[in-house]
């Protein structure tokens, strides 16, 4: 059985000479939490409102449920949407900017109360109907933001940064709370986000995109773990990414010295990038170590210390839990595990 709710075929858009996106294929599955996660022109936002009806692909086709829905506005589309800009308004009560859809669809009074109710519960305002919106918090107004999308029960609800206003304590809380909204209503959330935590922490499925084009696409642990390319494991966390050799299957040679890899499937001797989390760096004796160095620089992080470890023409980033002077000299362990083996890019 199918199991997916919205489809993007061929997906292109176009302004005048710039091509802002470039061949976007997708399936988005029901009631999944989706991040579309990248740099600013990316082209996460454009395919975001293609998907709400607010923009028109140049070239390809949008399905919702097997139907194409290229031509139908944002209206008519069980699709919707919560901006950064939460765009309430100002002159409305709680109740009021909520139940603003349900009047539009002239809903009986009691219907609209006991949904707006329901609502309010659901994001942790019950009482709150007769307060006006810029009394409350920015966190506090998203919430109500999202209630008022949620309260017409859409099929798929598009979100475009709309933590980005919000403080960090705060943005932390709502990725936890927008999560935990997501799994009670059970319905697909596509979420638009340059914050790599923040998709990491919420995310059924993390979608990496660059300059239009879809880089990766996986579950976090997936992203994290085996990015795809230079640019995914730049751009998800931090990594030392090194030239390499890979000698044959499970059998990888970097730094001058080979080592053992879970990894196989490419040419004997082939050359290759290698990506290895800060994280992933065992520090130990002088004397146990696979490779050398001098610690050059410590700087505490609040649950780790980071270290750049010189080792003859090379710097690894490390991250440890405890703390090595400046000047002392340390040994390396890397497990075959730790070690991720891409195909080398070429320009």
């Amino acid at each position: 059985m199918n199991n997916n709710i919205i489809r993007l075929e061929n997906l292109q858009k176009i302004y005048g000479d710039v091509q802002v996106l470039k061949n976007i294929n997708l399936n988005i599955r029901k009631n999944e939490f989706l991040t579309l996660l990248g740099p600013s022109g990316c082209g996460k936002t454009t395919t975001l409102r293609i998907i709400g009806g607010f923009e028109k692909a140049t070239i390809g086709n949008i399905y919702f449920n097997g139907k194409k829905i290229n031509d139908l506005p944002p209206y008519k589309r069980q699709i919707n949407t919560v901006f950064q800009k939460y765009a309430l308004f100002p002159h409305m009560n709680v109740f009021e900017n909520i139940a603003f859809g349900l009047k539009i669809k002239k809903l009986p009074n009691k219907d609209i109360k006991k949904k707006v109710s329901e609502i309010l519960d659901l994001v942790g305002l019950e009482g709150y109907e007769n307060r006006k919106v810029d009394s409350l918090s920015g966190g506090q107004q998203q919430r109500i933001a999202i209630a008022r999308a949620l309260v017409n029960k859409p099929k798929v609800l598009l979100l475009d940064e709309p933590l980005g206003a919000l403080d960090l304590k705060l943005r932390k809380e709502m990725q936890l709370e927008l999560k935990n909204i997501q799994r009670e209503v059970g319905i697909t959330f596509v979420y638009v986000t340059h914050d790599q935590e923040e998709a990491l922490t919420m995310s059924d499925t993390i979608i990496v995109m660059d300059n239009g084009e879809i880089q990766q696409k996986g579950s976090p642990v997936d992203i994290y773990n085996e990015p795809s390319n230079r640019f995914v494991a730049k751009f998800i966390g931090e990594s030392n990414i090194i030239d390499g050799i890979m000698i044959e299957d499970y059998v990888v040679e970097f730094a001058g010295k080979k080592f053992k890899s879970v990894d196989k499937g490419f040419k004997n001797n082939e050359d290759v990038d290698i990506v290895i989390r800060p994280e992933d760096i065992k520090l130990v004796s002088e004397e146990e170590g696979m490779l050398v160095g001098n610690v050059d620089s410590v700087i505490f992080k609040g649950v780790h210390y980071e270290m750049i470890i010189k080792e003859e023409n090379r710097e690894w980033l490390v991250h440890n839990t405890l703390k090595k002077e400046i000047g002392s000299k340390v040994g390396i362990i890397i497990y075959p595990e730790d070690i991720h083996v891409m195909k080398k890019e070429r320009n």
